[in-house]
């Protein structure tokens, strides 16, 4: 008779791929938009580009109406994680994007001692990836940098680069990576998903990713595939979002085997799961059933998610070696 399948939930891993604002529950997004007399969007209801950014909009009024929504945010999320197995979350976030709850400063202390708190209570550990724009001018996103760069080692943990590939050149930000670098922070920019494979490339010889979000698209050119193994490079993929947002027509050609195959270090994150609808597990399950991952590959996926994340060295090895445990 065969033995059931591992438990994913029971699998450690760590999230670093998701978007803080998008991690809202639905429930909540309903409820806090009902107290202000608002009805909030159906999160997945959207059929194009303008919807989701309706979506998006909606969660951010929900979430800075008052200071204790955002703390919820927060709170919630590190619960979802945890549920998920996940020992590690460091969410993408620009503090800057709540002047109403007062300073920079003070909007990011609150989000940390948040995610702090519930870790602690979780047992998951909280950082955060500092979220420049690509819809931005290249001297914001060098004040931005300098802002993360004064809290390197103080809960920010990376640099990252959101927004259309194709608006503008990673180039354009390079200076602002320079900043986090010599700071000690990760460069983990977006790249890859709208854009082919050159835009990886440059995210990684331009701002020294050593990280990708997203990355994928990688795979389409071979020379592009060798720097990322050359460099180590891992790839933050989010098997979701993808099909939502149509980066691949179906789920079951998603390329996520074939960068496995090439030797390329994945993890799995869920990106925006407030309009995807998914879960850290969801993302694990899906690899597993729709893309025919093998329990020792899901493993070395959370593996890598694990110790390429930017959680402390002991976290990371008693992670590691649960990990190993639940492989028997």
């Amino acid at each position: 008779m065969p033995s059931a399948p591992r438990d994913l939930r029971t699998l450690p891993k760590a999230e670093l791929h998701l978007h803080l604002l998008a991690a809202m529950r639905p429930a909540t997004l309903a409820e806090l938009a009902a107290e202000d007399g608002r009805e909030a969007p159906d999160p997945q209801g959207f059929t194009d580009f303008a919807g989701f950014q309706q979506v998006f909009h909606a969660a951010y009024e929900a979430s800075s109406a008052r200071p204790e929504n955002l703390r919820r945010v927060v709170t919630e999320l590190v619960a979802d994680v945890a549920a998920d197995g996940g020992v590690w979350v460091q969410p993408h976030f620009d503090p800057h994007s709540y002047p109403q709850f007062g300073t920079a400063d003070e909007v990011l202390e609150l989000v940390l001692e948040a995610g702090r708190a519930a870790g602690a209570e979780l047992g998951v550990g909280f950082g955060l990836t500092i979220a420049l724009s690509r819809h931005r001018s290249a001297e914001e996103a060098v004040r931005l940098a300098g802002f993360a760069a004064r809290y390197a080692g103080r809960g920010v943990c990376a640099l990252g680069l959101t927004g259309d590939e194709l608006a503008a050149p990673a180039e354009r930000f390079a200076q602002a990576f320079a900043i986090g670098a010599r700071a000690g922070l990760t460069a983990a920019p977006h790249a890859g998903e709208l854009g082919g494979a050159e835009s990886v490339r440059a995210a990684v010889e331009r701002l020294g990713a050593t990280r990708v979000a997203h990355g994928i698209r990688a795979v389409e050119d071979p020379a592009v595939v060798d720097l990322l193994l050359r460099r180590r490079v891992s790839l933050d993929v989010c098997l979701s979002s993808n099909r939502v947002l149509g980066v691949v027509p179906d789920l079951a050609e998603h390329p996520l085997p074939r960068l496995l195959a090439a030797g390329l270090r994945c993890s799995l994150g869920t990106d925006d799961p407030l309009m995807f609808g998914c879960s850290l597990t969801d993302e694990y399950r899906t690899a597993r059933t729709v893309l025919g991952l093998t329990d020792r590959q899901l493993a070395d996926v959370a593996r890598t998610s694990l110790e390429t994340s930017d959680a402390p060295a002991e976290l990371v090895a008693a992670a590691v070696a649960r990990v190993d445990d639940w492989l028997g």
